[in-house]
């Protein structure tokens, strides 16, 4: 949610936001008329409050005489307060409404357009070259014995897998160097609930426009969550945390669900866009004027997860209609994918300012003691999706796959995947 006293004081930055991100501008002149009506609603059912107030202690010094007419006017004044206060709640009601649609407001350099508006930061590594015919990891995987695509689909429809045998040791080998890079970086590992109430999923905004995209129990009124974000933005909901010390730093690992409806048919083949995955998630709460400095951090984590997996890779400034409501500023990484000679996002980390905080009332008090809306971050540190670009990346002509150095530790010392000899 966007800060109620930026909209008040300078709502042509809002606007600003919004027509950089391609959304409503006219939102914002209706969240300040509803602010307005809001704050003359709350402003008259104060008044008539204290002068019913005012009365009341009147009563009980008046004479007898008196005494009948002062009540009188108490259960008339008493009537109109309670319309007053009806009044000033649905002038609240109206205002949130409208106040929870507009998207966080975009930092300073944030390239303005739509998906294809990124701006490249750098580009890192060796992309390789095969002096064989590549394979896909749909095509290494069925010759490794590695990804199960048709008894997937088999159990579960499109969209769905099998990871198996040096497959599940390698995703797994994958999220346990995640974690361990992310517990020597001070973050707390959690294992996090799939399974959220409509508040929190609300709250990180992720019910907005691809809420299609989620999946909904009607019997339970519970969603399940695409990424352990949403779990962990919603750790301290409605509290007030200690950030004396630094910043809270969580890394959330959780099986996570999308329904990718509004993929349209995209990446259809192999497990670059499925319906279930698992993911290691870094998330931050930190004072507000941090923020900047930690998302750096975020992202310099990633790159040295892609770096320890030995891939090619490319940072991209995300532009601001390709942002999601939640975050103020994004940052993809992408991995080189062979056998579709371009990148492709393999992690991101957003920088989501005070936006999801004040939706879940998460705050910090400051060294004055007054309290303050907290600041959040998130970013990927591992997820399924890097099989691909490590299958591809490192195969070999016989359609092996090397093992990364980084890697083999976490599979025994193994250092090469190899095709199943046939009986």
């Amino acid at each position: 949610m966007i800060d109620a006293n930026l909209l008040r004081d300078n709502p042509d930055v809002i606007k600003a936001s919004q027509r950089a991100r391609g959304a409503s501008e006219s939102l914002v002149d209706d969240a300040v008329a509803a602010d307005v009506s809001w704050r003359k609603a709350l402003t008259d059912f104060e008044t008539l409050r204290a002068e019913q107030n005012a009365k009341a202690k009147l009563v009980s010094s008046a004479d007898k005489d008196s005494r009948a007419a002062l009540i009188a006017e108490g259960q008339e004044l008493a009537t109109r307060v309670k319309a007053a206060e009806q009044l000033a709640a649905e002038a609240q009601t109206k205002l949130d409404e409208i106040i929870w649609q507009i998207e966080n407001v975009v930092l300073a350099g944030v390239p303005s357009g739509g998906e294809d508006d990124y701006v490249v930061i750098r580009e890192e590594g060796t992309k390789p070259t095969f002096n064989f015919e590549l394979r896909d990891h749909v095509a290494l995987g069925e010759l490794l014995d590695v990804i199960d695509i048709e008894r997937g689909a088999k159990i579960s429809g499109s969209r769905f897998y099998f990871l198996k045998g040096w497959g599940a040791r390698l995703e797994l080998a994958l999220m346990n160097m995640a974690l361990d890079q992310a517990a020597q970086a001070g973050f707390t590992a959690l294992i996090t609930p799939t399974l959220v109430k409509p508040s929190v999923m609300a709250g990180t905004g992720f019910l907005g426009a691809h809420s299609d995209e989620i999946y909904y129990l009607p019997a339970d009124d519970l969603y399940l969550t695409g990424t352990s974000e949403v779990a962990l933005a919603g750790y301290h909901s409605d509290e007030i945390i200690d950030l004396s010390e630094g910043p809270l730093r969580y890394a959330g690992w959780s099986t996570c669900y999308r329904r990718e409806a509004g993929s349209g048919g995209r990446d259809t083949r192999g497990i670059l866009r499925v319906h279930q995955f698992n993911k290691l998630e870094m998330f931050s709460y930190i004072k507000p004027e941090d923020s900047e400095v930690e998302h750096q951090k975020l992202l310099a984590w990633q790159e040295q997860m892609l770096q320890k997996c030995e891939l090619p890779y490319r940072v991209i400034d995300t532009a601001a209609g390709d942002l999601g409501s939640s975050a103020a500023r994004k940052y993809d990484a992408e991995a080189w994918v062979p056998s579709q000679e371009t990148y492709r996002e393999l992690t991101s980390t957003s920088n989501c300012t005070t936006y999801q905080a004040r939706r879940l009332n998460v705050r910090y008090r400051k060294e004055n003691g007054k309290t303050a809306t907290a600041a959040t971050l998130n970013g990927t540190l591992a997820t399924t999706r890097w099989l691909v670009a490590i299958l591809e990346n490192h195969q070999q002509e016989d359609g092996s796959v090397r093992i990364p150095v980084a890697l083999r530790p976490y599979l025994g010392g193994a250092e090469v995947i190899s095709p199943k000899q046939k009986n």
